[in-house]
This record gives C-alpha cells, sequence and structure tokens, in this order.
C-alpha cells in the first residue's frame, strides 16, 4: 500500500503542477495552444511550469494540493481555485502566453471555463504508478472539504468521452449540471452535490 499525504504544493512542485495540467488537459488539446510550427509541447509544458510558479494565476502552486509519498514523490496533483477569481488569475495567462509563443490572445475569445458560483476543479492527474490507489479519491475530498468553507459547490469540466474521469467524478457525488467549451471541445460541466 502506497503511503501518501495531502498538502498544499510549494513553489518547488511546479514541475508536477505542469505535467499534471498537460495530463489533464491531454497533450492532443494542448497543442491547440500552439500558434505556429515554431514552439512545441514542451514549450506549453515550460509555460504552464511559469505560471505554477506564479502566486497570481489559475495554475499557481498557491491553488494547488498534491499528494506526497512517504520517500517525497509527487504522487497526485489537483489544482483549484475561485471561479470568482478567474478573470483576474486569467491575466496571467494571456501575459505567460505571449511571453512564452510570441503571440497575443484575445481575451475574449476565450470561453468561461467556470463562473463564481463555484471552486472549479482545473486540473487533477494520478502518475500511473500510482493510480487506483484512492489518491485522486483523496484529492478530491480535500479540495471538497476546503470548497465546504467558501459555502461553494467544487465544479469541473469533463470530456464527453472520458468513461473513466466520469465514473470517479460521480463516485466523487457530482453529477451533470450543464455543457460548456474548452479549447473548442464541448464538454460536460459538473458539480459536487
Amino acid at each position: 500500500m502506497t503511503e501518501y499525504t495531502i498538502q498544499p504544493a510549494s513553489i518547488h512542485h511546479a514541475t508536477a503542477i505542469a505535467d499534471a495540467i498537460i495530463s489533464a488537459i491531454t497533450p492532443e488539446l494542448c497543442v491547440e495552444l500552439l500558434c505556429d510550427d515554431k514552439h512545441g509541447i514542451e514549450d506549453v509544458h515550460n509555460m504552464f511550469e511559469a505560471l505554477a510558479r506564479l502566486e497570481d494565476s489559475q495554475y499557481s502552486y498557491r491553488n494547488t494540493l498534491v499528494a506526497v509519498t512517504s520517500d517525497g514523490k509527487v504522487a497526485g496533483v489537483l489544482v483549484r481555485y475561485d471561479g470568482a477569481r478567474l478573470a483576474s488569475l486569467r491575466k496571467a495567462f494571456i501575459e505567460e502566453y505571449k511571453r512564452s509563443m510570441g503571440h497575443t490572445i484575445d481575451e475574449s475569445t476565450i470561453p468561461d471555463e467556470t463562473d463564481a458560483s463555484e471552486i472549479y476543479l482545473d486540473s487533477l492527474a494520478v502518475l500511473p504508478e500510482y493510480r487506483g490507489k484512492g489518491i485522486a479519491s483523496a484529492l478530491i475530498a480535500e479540495a471538497s472539504r476546503q470548497a465546504q468553507i467558501t459555502g461553494k459547490p467544487l465544479g469541473l469540466l469533463v470530456d464527453k468521452h472520458n468513461a473513466n474521469a466520469r465514473r470517479l467524478y460521480e463516485k466523487s457525488g457530482f453529477i451533470c449540471v450543464g455543457e460548456r467549451f474548452f479549447l473548442n471541445e464541448l464538454m460536460d460541466h459538473m458539480q459536487m452535490q
């Protein structure tokens, strides 16, 4: 049995956070962030790692929980933030995208993946060798416990074709409450009840 603790991330977890974001979004959807042939997935990873090091981004270590094994390895990552802060947190993404990719993004063309009514579970990933050990459920449970303090439910988007993720979320108490777009993909919007 793998021993692990759920704890707030530190700035030193930035690489693991970037890995988790790419895993959760999927490398295929991350490629949609590329604006030209000069950049690759490693540029997307570097961008997310830079954002994880900031204190005021969606992907900040301050918005992240990690599952750390007894030998100090990161086994899982969960990034979440208050949906009411999306606009202010997204500014860091827009600026870092311009710096990393050399292109601007028209913020008005990015659909909001969340809103002020929820704590948004942005990214959840468990390393393959630690899957099936309850780590994802433990991360969700801790995020839910923290969200209860705010009086807001956890919300998330899940790919309509990702049956494994959907089962995990439904088992954790999420139900489908609608649909939203993320990177040109229509996804199911779920909230924890």
